[in-house]
């Protein structure tokens, strides 16, 4: 089956010298075997979550007076040590329970602390 040359809209005068998705090789003549590889695909900066970001924790304020001292110092040690470790979640083990609402709209509703400092809000 012959190939059929491929043109291009940027290209100033005959066909494209790649197929799409190829790019042209340095140093080999135009049209000559070998002288398209495929191009590698880029999508620009990886993108994903980075971690390590904050070391604060916070959870309700109701939580946070029902809980001990030692039960507020183990969330926050998790936290942090994730935050050293260039992670995003804290480990799952320390995971408090108790902080289920009704629903998203009373769960929002709720006043969020920092646990190491229940003065401030989350976020501050």
């Amino acid at each position: 089956m012959p190939y059929k040359q491929l043109t291009s809209p940027f290209a100033k005068s005959g066909p494209a010298r790649c197929w799409n998705g190829y790019k042209p090789v340095k140093g080999k003549d135009a049209y000559e075997e070998g002288s398209c590889a495929p191009a590698k695909k880029s999508c620009g900066p990886k993108k994903g979550t980075k971690g390590g970001g904050t070391k604060k924790v916070c959870l309700p304020k109701a939580k946070i007076a029902s809980m001990s001292a030692s039960e507020r110092q183990a969330v926050i040690s998790a936290k942090q040590s994730a935050a050293s470790k260039g992670k995003y979640k804290r480990s799952s083990k320390s995971n408090v329970s108790g902080t289920a609402s009704k629903n998203l709209k009373d769960w929002v509703k709720q006043d969020w602390r920092q646990v190491g400092d229940p003065s401030k809000k989350c976020g501050e």
